[in-house]
């Protein structure tokens, strides 16, 4: 199970949590985080500099995933035995984490949810006090939800 909203966020090596931000948790070899990869980096479109992936794979492997899926946020490693990820209780992948200014969790998302995605990008929205931006609507080829 996920690590529950209102929790502290966990740090995670290499990517310094500073003010609301979304971590997505994922590794290159899923094939929803592979089909998902695209979409999710609307976050980074939306809100510059406000994403992270944290990525179950080697740093070459993440930048060979960044290249192939069109990737533009920033992602660090997270090896075995996985600190990070099991820290935020990470049972699927992609998994979205929204922290807030505080640094508690606002919000999360397991798999691919293409509603959950549009909530929790609404969520960092009204954390960063913007205009929320669409992750994903139907008709954009994505499947309303895929398990990871």
């Amino acid at each position: 199970m996920a690590i529950p909203i209102g929790a502290l966020a966990p740090d995670v090596p290499g990517a310094r949590i500073d003010g609301p931000q979304a971590l997505v948790f994922y590794k290159v070899t899923c094939p929803t985080c592979q089909m998902a990869a695209p979409a999710i980096d609307g976050f980074e479109r939306g809100y510059p500099g406000r994403i992270r992936g944290v990525g179950q794979d080697p740093p070459d492997a993440l930048a060979s995933f960044s290249e192939q899926w069109g990737v533009s946020f920033p992602s660090v490693p997270d090896l075995d035995p996985y600190v990070a990820s099991n820290a935020y209780g990470i049972a699927h992948v992609p998994t979205m984490v929204i922290v807030d200014g505080d640094g508690r969790v606002a919000e999360v998302v397991e798999s691919w949810d293409r509603d959950g995605y549009n909530r929790a990008s609404a969520m960092l929205a009204s954390l960063l006090g913007v205009e929320p931006a669409t992750i994903s609507t139907d008709g954009d080829g994505l499947p309303a939800f895929r398990p990871g």
